[in-house]
């Protein structure tokens, strides 16, 4: 099979799914066409993923490399406070990666989490590289006009909230550095309520391997005009809550007991001398949702979406650059310790 029958293959499946009445011309054409409509923005985000820098392919399943590519795109949609409305997705593939069935798996996870956000495939590319798997994925998002959800609109005395658990997809990859491998079929505990370590281990290999991009979050949040500013954790709290105060100009002061640290993070930790909470604090990828909310609009937010709570951790100081930790009486200061490409 060469390209273009892949592509006139992969364009027959997009078109048997129900895509957005605003893609007038999708796959086939030079370039896809999409309806514009007065009184709304487009949000439009672009994600790369590349082997060995951002996942192994010996270690990750390419359903759910698919279902990656997508959902690190649907959390910065989620960030601004959008809706995601469709999307491109361009692949580099070594020639023995093209002759299997990678790319057939791959866009199979890609499209199950598409549909369940309804979210189109437009268009994208497909090219040979070397001997590396390179993802470009790009999503488009709308909100209305002038309303999305900036990192520099948090203001002193705004509480900061995050949705959902810490530190999960951190310690999912150091499983997997571990030799740790995702499991095709659930885990069975053998003790009461699902305790057991295996399946504290799966758990977190899930929340590396396919992370639950918080869509419906970021709807509400943006609808509702209730975060000041927001930003989602990619590369872990302490850089990323750095990042949305640089961009507000002012500080923060977090509550290490508030911190929603994994419970499968504790569960396992203690056996491999790993510190929960560090992290949780500077572990990248959970793609949770970092918010703040000015103190009039606290008692609007709601305690969950879709099943995710939101944890209160802190709250926004006037003072420009300056991230602490609070614990009890003891203060000090939380250093951007997160995943950088370029240390």
């Amino acid at each position: 099979m060469n390209e273009f029958e892949f592509i006139r293959r992969l364009r027959e499946q997009v078109q048997s799914r129900e895509t957005s009445s605003r893609v007038l011309k999708g796959i086939g054409d030079d370039a896809a066409v999409i309806s514009q409509s007065l009184g709304r923005d487009s949000v439009i985000t672009t994600d790369l993923l590349i082997e060995d820098i951002d996942f192994h392919r010996a270690s990750t399943p390419p359903r759910l490399l698919g279902h990656k590519a997508l959902a690190v795109s649907l959390s910065d949609i989620a960030a601004m406070g959008a809706r995601p409305a469709y999307s491109f997705l361009s692949l580099g593939l070594p020639e023995e990666i093209w002759q299997g069935d990678f790319k057939d798996k791959f866009y199979e996870g890609y499209l199950a989490l598409a549909d369940k956000f309804g979210v189109a495939l437009a268009g994208g590319d497909i090219s040979r590289s070397k001997d590396k798997i390179v993802i470009d994925s790009i999503v488009v998002g709308e909100v209305s006009t002038r309303s999305a959800i900036m990192r520099s609109g948090a203001r002193p005395g705004d509480q900061v909230f995050v949705t959902g658990t810490l530190g999960g997809a951190a310690t999912g990859l150091k499983l997997i550095e571990l030799g740790a491998r995702l499991s095709e079929a659930p885990a069975v505990a053998t003790g009461p309520s699902q305790d057991s370590e295996e399946h504290a281990i799966q758990s977190l290999l899930g929340r590396q391997l396919r992370p639950s991009p918080r869509v419906g979050w970021g709807i509400v949040l943006g609808t509702e005009q209730l975060a000041s500013a927001m930003i989602d954790i990619s590369d872990g709290l302490s850089s990323d809550l750095a990042h949305l105060c640089a961009e507000s100009g002012g500080g923060a002061v977090i509550e290490s007991a508030s911190i929603p640290v994994d419970k499968d993070v504790i569960k396992l930790c203690g056996r491999r001398a790993l510190d929960p909470l560090a992290l949780a604090l500077h572990g990248g990828e959970d793609f949770e949702l970092l918010f703040t909310v000015s103190p009039e609009n606290v008692d609007r937010l709601p305690r969950r979406v879709d099943g995710v709570e939101v944890s209160l951790i802190g709250e926004i100081t006037d003072k420009s650059g300056s991230i602490r930790i609070r614990e009890k009486d003891r203060e000090w200061d939380l250093p951007a310790q997160g995943f950088e490409h370029f240390k």
